[in-house]
């Protein structure tokens, strides 16, 4: 078990103050407080939070963040808010990307071990064991993937999905086809398509559904075999699969609906009444560093946020 500074101040029927004092050798302690203070510390085996010193001494910590991939447009919209939220903070960032590997991950832990890097924010959006995951013993949140005991951020996939069938129904749309990530992908990719299947099957609607790798030219070479039957709207997994939706509608002459989820910039111009919903990676960036701070400042307890869906 971990403890804190809060709960050895508790055990020692002393402040939060002198517990950090004795930590710190502060000579102003009474030898008899100290001595008592120090036998619990010892009783307990408790290391103190290295960032949280650092952040009293006056020295910047690092945090580590490790990004899926640096051009995938929704964790940069995340990775922006870290940056911004950190700089808020006086913290370091050190940013490596971890291309979907699990062993990728686990270099770049080795690594932060070696520059002393205090604290670690996590993109996990791939299957990424939690042995791995344990790896790193201090302060971590983790984006897009919940384990027990460790602090996440993560997406209400199903919602997204769901939203966005509900207004095309509202529209009166009966033909809506779905433009998926395949399975392997458990958040982008399986949690979102079995909300299509449930809305289909719940609203007697004809599943119409092709299933893609993460990238909008798979979704370009895809579309087609969408429209061996009749589309009057399409709903796309990402902005990434919908810029390849449009160009197979321009080339093709195709007609439909489109919506997306999350936020595509150059989409907002190119389809300015496409129907999108803000999955909320920004407000999940701020929140990853409030949780991050938390722990920087002794707290133990993980936490879990889920960031609800907002039409853009």
């Amino acid at each position: 078990m971990k403890y804190t500074i809060n709960e050895i101040a508790k055990l020692c029927n002393v402040g939060k103050s002198t517990v950090s004092r004795v930590l710190n050798k502060d000579p102003k302690v009474r030898s008899e407080t100290r001595e008592k203070v120090q036998r619990v510390i010892d009783r307990l085996g408790f290391q103190p939070n290295r960032s949280a010193r650092a952040m009293r001494a006056g020295r910047e910590p690092v945090v580590g963040v490790i990004v899926s991939k640096l051009d995938s447009g929704s964790e940069s919209q995340t990775l922006r808010a870290i940056l911004q939220a950190l700089q808020v903070e006086h913290i370091t960032p050190l940013i490596v990307e971890s291309r979907f590997q699990a062993e990728q991950v686990r270099h770049h832990f080795q690594l932060f071990r070696k520059r002393q890097v205090n604290a670690v924010i996590l993109f996990g959006f791939f299957p990424l064991p939690l042995e791995i995951v344990r790896e790193w013993q201090g302060p971590l949140v983790v984006i897009a993937r919940t384990y027990p005991n460790i602090s996440s951020i993560y997406y209400n996939d199903e919602q997204a999905i769901t939203c966005l069938m509900s207004e095309l129904y509202r529209q009166g749309h009966r033909r809506i086809a779905y433009l998926g990530i395949e399975d392997s992908d458990e958040t982008t990719g399986k949690l979102r398509t079995q909300s299509y299947l449930q809305f289909c099957r719940s609203h007697q609607i004809f599943p119409n559904l092709t299933l893609v790798d993460l990238s909008a030219e798979s979704a370009y070479r895809h579309c087609a075999e969408l429209f061996t039957q009749p589309v009057d709207a399409l709903v796309c997994a990402t902005g990434r699969l919908a810029l390849g939706a449009f160009k197979f509608s321009q080339q093709s002459g195709k007609v439909f609906q489109m919506a997306y989820v999350g936020y595509n910039e150059p989409l907002q111009y190119m389809l300015p009444n496409a129907l999108s919903f803000d999955f909320g990676y920004y407000q999940a960036g701020l929140k990853a560093v409030e949780l991050l701070m938390r722990q920087l400042q002794g707290e133990s307890l993980a936490e879990h946020h889920l960031i609800s869906v907002e039409q853009s």
